[in-house]
C-alpha cells in the first residue's frame, strides 16, 4: 500500500496518485503483496497409474462404462493421499478403425465431466464415434469427485433471495463481506481439499488418466474453462496430445495472473452482448415482444418492479431482479437463434407469469456455484487489499450497466463477481499452474473464437492462439458461447481435424450463424441451465 504524505494539505492528492498507481499496477498484472509461487519441491517419484475396473454406469443404459481412478491429493506428494475421481467411457464398436481416446471437458469450472460425456456422445458426428473411445471424468471437486462445499444451501438460498436487480447503498460493501464469508466457509468445510483443486492438479489427473487407459496420446475437446484445462495440460505434457480443440476459449495469462483485467472484459462483453439483443428487439418489437420499442427502459423498469414485489416462484422462494440478471447472463449464451424466445420470456416476467427468466438457483446450481468460485480462486491470485478491490468491482460494474450492477455487486456465484472472495482467499495454492502456455512441442492446437461470444471474449481466443507455440484460429462470426456443433462451417472443419489432424488454413471465418426465430421452437425448449453442459445438436 502507498503511504501519505505528512503534509496534510496534500493527502487528498497523493492519496488520488497512490489509487491510480495501484489500479494501473493491478490492470497490468503487478501484484503487490500477492502470494508467489508455492511448494515447487519436485516430486522424487511418480505417482501410481491408476487401476480401472470399468463396469455399468448408474442411470439409464446407453453403452457407457464407469471406473474410480485414485490419484494423488497432492501432487507434490504423488504417493501420499490420494482422492477418487469419477470417469466414464464409450468404446468404439469396430477396433480396426480405432484412433485413441477423445476426451470431452466441460465449461464451468463445476459441470460433471462424466455427464458431460454421456449427455454429448449423440451429438458427436459418426465419423468421432466410430473412431475413438469417448471419455469423460468429473475433475477433483466435481459431483462424484468429492463436491466442494463451501456454502450449503440455506446459506446460498438466503443470500441469493436477498439480492437485487438494482442494488441499493451498501450493495458493494456487503458483497465484499459475502465474499470473506465464503472464503472462510470454504477453508471450514472443504479446508482439507481446496488448496488442491487448482488446474496445474486437474491436468496433471488427466494425464495419470491417460496412462491409466493405456494411451501413448490423447485427442481433447474443452470448452469454456474446459479451454484452460486444456491449455495446461497441453503446457505441462505437450508431447502427450495428438489433437486438442479448444472451444470459448480463455486468455491463459491474463485470467490466471492479471485477474482484474480479465473480469473487466467479460463485464464488458456481456454487458454488450445482452444490449445487441435489447438493440434486436427495438428494431424487431413484433418477433421479439418486449418493450414495446424501447426495451432497454422496458429491461430496467422490470428489474426494478421485481425488487419491489417479486414473484413467488413453484418452488415458494422469491425470483427478484437479481433473479431476472442472473438467468440472462446464462441463457444470452445460446446465440441469435433464442432471441425471440428470450424476449417472450422477458415479456412474460414482466406480466408476473412463469418464466424460465424466473427460476432462482437451486442447490444443484449451488453446488456447481460452490466449485466454480473455489476452482477459480484456487487458479488466480487478485492483488491484496480491500480499497483496490472497492474500486475496481465499482469500475466493472459502472462499464456494464445492465447486468453489471447485479451481478457484480450480488452473493459469490458465477465468474464476473469472484474477485471479493478470490481477493480474500484464505488457502494456498499449491495447485495452481504457473508456468509457460507456449506448450513447444506439441501437435498443433486449434483454438475456437466466437466473436460475439458473450462468457469468453473472442480476443481471448485470439490471444491464445498467439500464446501458443502450434495454435490456431478459428473463428466464427456469431452471438453466443463456444462454436462447435452451433455452425456447420465449423462442425466440419473441427471434425476433420480431429479424424485426421488437417488443420484449417490461417484467417478462416466461419458466418454461417442459425438466424433469430428460428421455426417450431418454443421458450420452453431453450433454457440454458448453468448446472448442465452438452454439446448442442447440430441444426
Amino acid at each position: 500500500m502507498q503511504t501519505r504524505s505528512a503534509d496534510g494539505s496534500r493527502k487528498p492528492v497523493v492519496w488520488g496518485i497512490s489509487l491510480v498507481l495501484i489500479t494501473v499496477a493491478a490492470l497490468l498484472g503487478i501484484s503487490p503483496g500477492a502470494a508467489t509461487a508455492t511448494d515447487r519441491t519436485a516430486a522424487t517419484a511418480p505417482p501410481p497409474v491408476p487401476v480401472l475396473s470399468w463396469g455399468p454406469c448408474a442411470g439409464p443404459a446407453d453403452g457407457f462404462e464407469c471406473a474410480t481412478a485414485r490419484v494423488p491429493l497432492d501432487h507434490r506428494r504423488p504417493t501420499g493421499a490420494t482422492i477418487p475421481l469419477a470417469v466414464t467411457r464409450r468404446v468404439v464398436a469396430e477396433k480396426a478403425h480405432r484412433s485413441g481416446v477423445l476426451v470431452l471437458h466441460p465449461g464451468g469450472p463445476g459441470n460433471s465431466g462424466v455427464d458431460f460425456a454421456r449427455n454429448s456422445y449423440a451429438a458427436l458426428p459418426a465419423s468421432l464415434r466410430d473412431a475413438f473411445d469417448v471419455v469423460g471424468y468429473d475433475m477433483r471437486g466435481v459431483a462424484r469427485s468429492g463436491q466442494v462445499e463451501c456454502w450449503d444451501d440455506k446459506e446460498y438460498a438466503a443470500a441469493v433471495d436477498a439480492a437485487r436487480g438494482v442494488p441499493g447503498p451498501g450493495a458493494l460493501q456487503s458483497a465484499i463481506r459475502q465474499g470473506a464469508d465464503f472464503a472462510e466457509a470454504c477453508r471450514r468445510r472443504s479446508g482439507d481439499l481446496v488448496p488442491f483443486i487448482g488446474t496445474a492438479s486437474n491436468a496433471k489427473d488427466l494425464d495419470l488418466l491417460r496412462q491409466a487407459l493405456g494411451e501413448e496420446t490423447l485427442s481433447f475437446y474443452g470448452r469454456s474453462f474446459g479451454s484452460y484445462v486444456g491449455t495446461v495440460y497441453a503446457a505441462q505434457f505437450p508431447r502427450r496430445v495428438r489433437a486438442m480443440v479448444l472451444d470459448g476459449a480463455y486468455d491463459p495469462r491474463r485470467y490466471a495472473d492479471v485477474p482484474y483485467a480479465y473480469d473487466a472484459a467479460q463485464f464488458v462483453a456481456l454487458d454488450a452482448a445482452v444490449g445487441r439483443f435489447l438493440d434486436w428487439c427495438a428494431q424487431n418489437a413484433d418477433a421479439c415482444g418486449f418493450g414495446d420499442g424501447r426495451p432497454r427502459e422496458a429491461f430496467e423498469q422490470l428489474k426494478r418492479a421485481l425488487d419491489a414485489d417479486p414473484v413467488i416462484s413453484a418452488s415458494g422462494r422469491p425470483a427478484t431482479g437479481y433473479t431476472l440478471a442472473y438467468r440472462l447472463m446464462f441463457n444470452i449464451n445460446a446465440g441469435k437463434e433464442i432471441w425471440p424466445e428470450l424476449g417472450q420470456a422477458l415479456r412474460a416476467a414482466q406480466a408476473r407469469q412463469g418464466s424460465f427468466l424466473l427460476n432462482p438457483p437451486s442447490p444443484a446450481s449451488f453446488d456447481f456455484l460452490n466449485v466454480n468460485m473455489a476452482v477459480e480462486c484456487a487458479d488466480r491470485v487478485y492483488p491484496a487489499g480491500r480499497l483496490l478491490l472497492g474500486a475496481l468491482v465499482s469500475a466493472h460494474v459502472a462499464s456494464a450497466p445492465l447486468l453489471g450492477p447485479p451481478i457484480g455487486l450480488g452473493p459469490p456465484t458465477y465468474d464476473h463477481n469472484h474477485a471479493p472472495t478470490c481477493a480474500q482467499w484464505p488457502a494456498e495454492r499449491p495447485s495452481r499452474y504457473e508456468g509457460s502456455y507456449r506448450a513447444q512441442g506439441s501437435a498443433p492446437i486449434l483454438v475456437l473464437g466466437t466473436t460475439g461470444d458473450p462468457d469468453t471474449p473472442y480476443q481471448d481466443a485470439v490471444a491464445l492462439a498467439g500464446t501458443l507455440a502450434n495454435g490456431r484460429l478459428l473463428t466464427f462470426d456469431a452471438e453466443g458461447h463456444t462454436a462447435y456443433n452451433r455452425s456447420a462451417c465449423v462442425s466440419a472443419l473441427v471434425t476433420d481435424y480431429l479424424a485426421t489432424l488437417a488443420l484449417p488454413a490461417r484467417g478462416t471465418v466461419c458466418a454461417d450463424e442459425t438466424p433469430a426465430g428460428t421455426p417450431g421452437r418454443r421458450a420452453t425448449d431453450v433454457e440454458v441451465d448453468e448446472t448442465r453442459d452438452v454439446i448442442p445438436t447440430l441444426r
